[in-house]
């Protein structure tokens, strides 16, 4: 099983014919491999696996994702706690 995870494009470059962008996830940003992606930009989600943008998300879709991250983050704590 692999996970994909969702960030924004906060900016994008082009370096040795390859192309590439830092992404925020949830503010900690890494670059990653937009390569295959030819149509993103900056301000789009996009749902990244090991350094490689897969594919380009709606912002609703990468929120609804990121809460529900969010809300799994938060179940843990409280089993944690208990």
């Amino acid at each position: 099983m692999c996970l994909a995870v969702p960030g924004k494009i906060i900016s994008i470059e082009e370096k040795n014919n390859m192309r590439t962008a830092k992404v925020s996830f949830g503010g900690a940003v890494k670059e990653i491999n937009i390569q295959w992606l030819p149509e993103a930009k900056i301000d789009d989600y996009i749902l990244a696996h090991v350094g490689t943008a897969l594919s380009i998300l709606d912002e609703e879709e990468a929120e609804d994702t990121l809460k529900t991250f969010e809300d799994f983050e938060e179940m843990q704590r409280k089993l944690v706690k208990s």
